[in-house]
């Protein structure tokens, strides 16, 4: 979850407590008067020649803006002049360790190690704490940066530039498995027929699946991952009835569409919407809504939401769609979402399910009313990429008692969001708060896990159904959303159900061999950004 800049600076004066929720969720594309933790209204001068003395920080807009390749003229998303000023590799270093001692969550847990030992992205990557959850796993997995112009192409206009490929990474390690997850609409992928399940053997002639050598890893990154529109490229693949197809694509910019196959079916247990949900990114406000005012008119009786791959993106959109399943009864004078910040932030009162649409561009409600066919149950098909915003969406149901039905994969566990912070050309996205629902959990950071009885509080009801690439998403033959069908009538999951991990995921960390670095699953969290595009390259 998270909230932009322009968001936290519109919204306050106009909606007052209304948008704390403009948040990348707790996940990912998207207030009180202390919805986050804000720099100091004044800035002393700062000093010509900066240090770093251990234990002593500063206040970050001592060093905020001050480059070491200071940008020049308008950002062409925002419209505002680029801040920068002359300054150094030290300065933005210093910058970073004084912004994370004043607002990430676990401030006091991060090493307070010798900016001058690292590159400027080495050392981001160590201002986190390296404490684990329960299983084992790393408490904070969601530490990350990118690209600022990358980051607001793809919130602010909805667009990538690539092939329209959505990938499933199953093995990093030779032999390799890159499989295809779904295509955008009009995109070259889609013009192409790249259908889902095909699986990536040879790019460029070069043998993707085993090649080890460095020259031929490089030039399979540079074709894969292609941000140049134009650039021309040959995949082979072999689809998943084993038949070999080679496509031909050229990148370009590619309109995201965040809602897909939206589809009402009749079944025994009534009628039973179903939407394919990608990342909650305002650009997807409209397609949601209109699926929802189908959903409506059609008078559904179960609702099928598919989130499977959707990484997160705005608590605002998440509490809209909560309140469009549950509708104005199970909602009113209920919170979405309470945030708990760090020791040294306030904490802002809790989120409401918005019951209207909102004009994400000026950061206001418009009049209309969201639809809603008042459901008390919503089935929600999950993977380990069901993230943030998606959980978020799942625990604030489960707050107000709204039946979930899980169907799939444990989700990959994220209760926590941060605001994205841009200096000198980089985004930077670090924890600063943890999401509770209504009845005050917020505790999953190892996922919610589908099971028949839930016991603990991040047990869900629902059916563990392995990921089903031999059939297209939203049909009713694929193995989830037939899965969740079964349920609706019989009120039980099928006797035997596809499992999990029937791709047999590799570990991505192993250190033989030369492994593609698989992407930051969490980038998702914010911009739709596919798994397959973070991290990007082969080693």
């Amino acid at each position: 979850m998270y909230m932009s800049h322009k968001f936290k600076k519109t919204f306050l004066p106009l909606m007052g407590l209304f948008f704390t929720s403009l948040l990348v969720g707790c996940g990912g594309g998207g207030g009180n008067s202390s919805p986050a933790p804000q720099r100091p209204s004044t800035s002393p001068p700062p000093p010509s020649q900066p240090t770093w003395t251990a234990g002593v920080y500063a206040p970050s807009n001592q060093f905020v803006a001050r480059c070491e390749a200071p940008r020049s003229g308008t950002d062409p998303f925002t419209g505002e002049v680029f801040p920068d000023r002359a300054g150094s590799a030290l300065t933005e270093k210093l910058w970073l360790r004084s912004w994370t001692n004043e607002t990430y969550l676990w401030f006091d847990e991060v090493p307070d190690n010798n900016p001058n030992n690292f590159s400027i992205p080495d050392y981001f990557d160590q201002l986190k704490t390296d404490a684990v959850t329960a299983s084992g796993e790393l408490k904070d997995n969601f530490h990350f940066s990118q690209s600022t112009a990358e980051y607001n192409q793809r919130t602010q206009s909805g667009t990538s530039s690539g092939y329209g490929i959505s990938w499933e990474f199953v093995a990093n390690t030779a032999p390799r498995e890159l499989i295809v997850r779904y295509t955008e609409p009009n995109s070259p992928a889609a013009r192409a027929g790249l259908p889902r399940g095909a699986s990536l053997k040879r790019i460029d002639g070069i043998d993707f699946v085993n090649t080890n050598d460095g020259d031929e890893i490089d030039a399979i990154n540079a074709a894969l991952f292609s941000g140049d529109p134009g650039a021309v490229h040959t995949f082979e693949l072999v689809t998943a009835s084993n038949e070999p197809l080679s496509v031909e694509l050229t990148s370009t910019v590619v309109a995201l569409s965040p809602v897909q196959n939206v589809n009402v079916f009749d079944t025994a247990a009534g009628r039973i919407g179903y939407m394919q949900f990608n990342s909650f990114i305002s650009p997807a406000q409209p397609g949601l809504i209109s699926a929802f005012q189908r959903f409506v008119d059609d008078t559904v009786t179960d609702v099928i939401i598919d989130l499977r791959y959707n990484g997160g993106g705005l608590l605002a959109l998440s509490s809209q769609i909560a309140y469009m399943i549950a509708g104005p009864n199970q909602t009113n004078n209920r919170i979405f979402e309470q945030l708990v910040y760090n020791s040294k932030t306030a904490n802002p009162p809790g989120t409401p399910f918005y019951d209207r649409e909102i004009d994400y561009v000026n950061g206001v409600f418009t009049s209309n009313d969201l639809p809603s066919p008042e459901l008390a149950r919503v089935f929600i098909l999950s993977s380990e990429n069901t993230c943030s915003a998606s959980e978020s969406l799942i625990n604030s149901l489960l707050g107000i008692d709204v039946e979930v039905v899980l169907i799939g994969d444990t989700t990959c566990g994220k209760p926590f969001g941060f605001v994205p912070e841009d200096n000198c050309g980089t985004t930077y996205f670090t924890i600063q708060f943890q999401g509770v629902n209504a009845k005050g959990f917020g505790e999953f950071s190892d996922g919610f896990s589908p099971v028949a009885s839930p016991v603990f509080q991040d047990q869900v009801l629902g059916c563990t159904v392995a990921d089903d690439f031999s059939n297209p998403l939203g049909s009713v033959d694929e193995a989830l959303l037939s899965t969740a069908i079964y349920f609706a009538e019989n009120n039980e999951c099928p006797s035997i159900a596809p499992q999990p991990a029937s791709l047999n995921k590799r570990d991505r960390n192993d250190p033989d061999g030369r492994a593609i670095r698989t992407p930051n699953p969490y980038l998702d969290a914010i911009i739709n950004e596919d798994r397959s595009m973070m991290g990007k390259g082969v080693n």
